[in-house]
C-alpha cells in the first residue's frame, strides 16, 4: 500500500471516531489553538502535481468528467459550460472556491490570523481562507471560500482514550468518548497530529475548470498532515467533498505540497486574470 493509500485509510478510519475523543488542547491548560498546535503548518508551500495532471495544469475539454462521481443533474449542468461566457459574465473564479482551490497548481502561504484562527492564502486565484478553531466567524451571505471550522486531532490521543474506555463498561451512561476519572491525555504538542477542517456556507462553484458544478449545500472536509521524505517536508491534504445534488458518492482526493524556504517565489494572480489569459 503506497503513502497516499495509507493516509486515506487512516483518514477514513479517524473520521468515524467520535469528535469528543480528540482534544483541541490539553485539558486544563487554557492553551489557544496556536499554542496547542501539534504540527507546524505555517510557511510557504508549493503544489506537487502527482495525479490528474491534465485536469489541474490544463483546462479539460468540455464533457471530460473522468473519475468524478457525477449525478445526471451535474452532467446536464456541466454540459452547458462555455469558457467564453464565464469570462464575459465575470465568472472566472468559479473553480477557485474552497472545494477546488487547493487542487489548483499554486503556492500556499499559511500563517496565524490570530491565536485561534489560521489564515491560508493561495496565490493561484489570489484567494484567502480562514480556519476558525471553535465557533466559525459569522457571515451573512455564502462566499467562495465558505465558513471553515478547524480542530486539532491526534491518533495518539485516540488510542489513549480507546484503551481507557475498553477497560470500562462501554454501556456506562455518559462515559463513551470522555476522559476516565483520574486520567489525563498526553500533551498533543509532543505527539504530532492532524488538522481537520470542515467548510460549509459556500457559494456554488466548479470542482474543475471545465464547468463541473458543486452546489451551495456542498460540505468540504479536509485533513492536513505533514510528512518527511528524503530531507523534504510535505503537506498532504486529504479532501472530501459531499454534495448529494451533484455527487452520488463523496469525491475524495489528496493534494500534495512541498515546503519552500521562503516566499521569494510567491506571486499571487487574480483568478480573473488566470482564466482570461488561457
Amino acid at each position: 500500500m503506497n503513502l497516499k493509500s495509507r493516509l486515506l485509510a487512516t483518514t477514513v478510519a479517524m473520521s468515524a471516531i467520535p469528535a469528543a475523543m480528540f482534544a483541541q488542547a490539553p485539558p486544563g491548560t487554557g492553551l489557544t489553538a496556536k499554542a496547542a498546535a501539534p504540527i507546524d503548518l505555517t510557511g510557504y508551500w508549493v503544489s506537487v502535481v502527482t495525479e490528474d495532471w491534465r485536469y489541474r495544469m490544463l483546462t479539460a475539454p468540455k464533457g471530460d468528467y473522468y473519475s468524478l462521481p457525477l449525478t445526471p443533474e451535474a452532467r446536464k449542468v456541466a454540459d452547458t459550460w462555455d469558457a467564453a461566457k464565464d469570462v464575459a459574465q465575470g465568472k472566472q473564479c468559479m473553480a477557485y472556491g474552497a472545494p477546488a482551490v487547493m487542487r489548483q497548481p499554486s503556492r500556499v502561504h499559511i500563517g496565524w490570523d490570530n491565536d485561534n484562527a489560521l489564515k491560508v492564502e493561495i496565490d493561484a486565484g489570489k484567494q484567502t481562507r480562514l480556519f476558525a478553531f471553535g465557533a466559525p466567524r459569522p457571515t451573512s451571505e455564502p462566499t467562495l471560500e465558505g465558513s471553515s471550522v478547524a480542530q486539532w486531532q491526534s491518533p495518539q490521543i485516540t488510542r489513549f482514550y480507546t484503551s481507557k474506555i475498553s477497560a470500562q463498561d462501554p454501556n456506562t451512561p455518559g462515559f463513551r468518548g470522555q476522559t476516565p476519572v483520574g486520567s489525563a491525555p498526553p500533551d498533543t504538542r509532543k505527539l504530532g497530529g492532524t488538522l481537520k477542517v470542515v467548510t460549509t456556507h459556500l457559494k456554488p462553484g466548479y470542482l474543475r475548470n471545465n464547468g463541473v458544478p458543486y452546489s451551495a449545500n456542498a460540505v468540504l472536509t479536509e485533513y492536513y498532515d505533514i510528512h518527511q521524505d528524503a530531507g523534504q517536508e510535505y503537506l498532504v491534504i486529504t479532501s472530501i467533498v459531499e454534495d448529494p445534488q451533484y455527487l452520488y458518492v463523496p469525491w475524495v482526493v489528496s493534494n500534495q505540497f512541498r515546503r519552500e524556504a521562503d516566499g521569494s517565489k510567491w506571486n499571487p494572480q487574480p483568478c480573473e486574470l488566470i482564466l482570461s489569459s488561457k
